[in-house]
């Protein structure tokens, strides 16, 4: 997450400190975990996007320390499912355990691995979701849109984080693998004729899609 700017700051003063969530981030301090959780004022978008859409299902690939998982559970309905696919074992486990503490441990199931190797069992099971999380390893961006694309419902919204990875995908000294993975991923979220698309440059940036 980008250093807040005044803009920013001011608009989170508005807010009451969410307790829960703040927990979260102690938790994964404690844990030595990276601190790069979706910035506050992004957590609370993806909880109004999936209410708004009534999301039943939906798909978060990287799940760090949970943060994000509970913004998107707590858009869910009773029935709703949240499917996190995790790298790590043991972030899965604090994400889990804080899941679980939030409240929402019986709708996150959690899936520890390579998310490609997950997308793609998914996608040859046929299963369909309405709403992606997409914040995990960069280079991997594009395929990974892709495959949100491929496993949505009709009208599915995916939103993908720190779309300015702190400024490097428009600082033209900056090209790594990573970096020119998220400017191809943005330039697709910008002209693929299946989305409907945006770019907040708030906070790290995120995209929004909606899938036609």
């Amino acid at each position: 997450m980008m250093e807040t700017n005044t803009a920013e700051s001011y608009m989170e003063g508005l807010y009451e400190v969410d307790e829960v969530l703040e927990k979260v981030k102690e938790g994964i301090r404690s844990h030595n975990m990276p601190e790069i959780s979706i910035a506050p004022g992004y957590g609370r978008l993806l909880t109004m996007l999936v209410t708004m859409i009534g999301a039943k299902r939906v798909l978060e690939i990287g799940a760090l320390g949970g943060y994000s998982g509970i913004c998107l559970a707590r858009g869910l309905k009773e029935n709703g499912k949240l499917i996190s696919l995790e790298l790590k074992q043991d972030f899965a486990d604090v994400a889990k355990h804080n899941v679980t503490e939030a409240g929402y441990g019986d709708r996150v199931e959690y899936r520890i691995g390579e998310a490609l190797e997950h997308l793609t069992q998914l996608k040859e099971r046929g299963e369909r979701f309405d709403f992606f999380f997409i914040d995990a390893d960069k280079v991997n961006y594009p395929n990974y849109l892709e495959y949100a694309i491929q496993l949505a419902n009709h009208g599915a919204v995916i939103a993908g984080d720190n779309t300015l990875m702190r400024g490097k995908v428009i600082d033209p000294q900056q090209n790594k693998a990573s970096v020119q993975a998220m400017r191809k991923f943005n330039h697709l979220i910008a002209s693929d004729p299946r989305l409907e698309s945006t770019i907040l440059p708030a906070y790290d940036g995120l995209a929004l899609a909606r899938v036609k």
